[in-house]
């Protein structure tokens, strides 16, 4: 998403949604006059009104800029795993896991296998876990 609609094309350098259930997280990569890049994180979350019966949604926002970017990204992947460990632990399967982004040389090899494993995933049923 370039540009914004006054027509400063710095502002807003790159976009990326992310819906999780009754969230939506929002990924913005935005310049500042001197060609600064930082992030911002939004949590939205869709709430109804009971007094007018509408609904309205909550935001949060966070801003990260390029100086804590590796401290940020050193305590989420920490705070991750933290959690896998524990939830092994209890004994609970963890449903989904952060993976290191893969090489060239292994890349291939990897997608082959996963092909080949997720040929039996359509016998699965689609959950979707906003009705519960």
């Amino acid at each position: 998403m370039e540009g914004t609609e006054n027509g400063n094309q710095r502002d807003e350098v790159f976009s990326k949604s992310v819906r999780a259930g009754k969230r939506t997280y929002f990924f913005d990569v935005k310049a500042t006059r001197s060609n600064d890049y930082y992030l911002t994180i939004t949590e939205s979350k869709r709430k109804f009104n009971q007094e007018n019966g509408k609904f309205y949604y909550e935001k949060h926002k966070l801003f990260l800029y390029k100086e804590d970017f590796e401290k940020f990204s050193e305590g989420l992947q920490e705070a991750i795993n933290k959690i896998i460990e524990l939830k092994k632990e209890q004994g609970e399967e963890v449903v989904e896991k952060i993976h290191e982004p893969k090489s060239d040389e292994n890349s291939s090899a990897n997608n082959e296998e996963n092909n080949s494993s997720s040929e039996g995933a359509s016998d699965f049923t689609n959950v979707d876990f906003d009705d519960i």
